[in-house]
């Protein structure tokens, strides 16, 4: 074989080996933002992940608890005010 054909096939295999270690797992659509603005979809998928887990996966189901909890908290900006006299037990 030539030198410059071995050297196109190591090129071809390196390069598809690149190609297929670029296509890893795609993102789901579900995202934490899109779950926390939409709570009818987020209440559906609570149930679903309570009933369901392993059929949803637990990263849906993740960002299903995450997208939760920041409507439950909101985004954590407000500040503690204390009283200006303390309670009288």
């Amino acid at each position: 074989m030539k030198k410059s054909s071995i050297l196109a096939t190591i090129l071809a295999a390196v390069s598809a080996s690149l190609l297929l270690s670029a296509c890893g797992k795609t993102q789901p659509a579900e995202t934490v933002e899109s779950l926390k603005g939409d709570p009818e979809r987020l209440k559906l998928l609570r149930e679903q992940c309570k009933t369901e887990r392993t059929r949803l996966g637990d990263e849906l189901c993740d960002r299903v608890a995450e997208a939760t909890k920041r409507r439950f908290f909101g985004d954590g900006k407000v500040p503690y005010n204390p009283p200006k006299e303390s309670p009288k037990f």
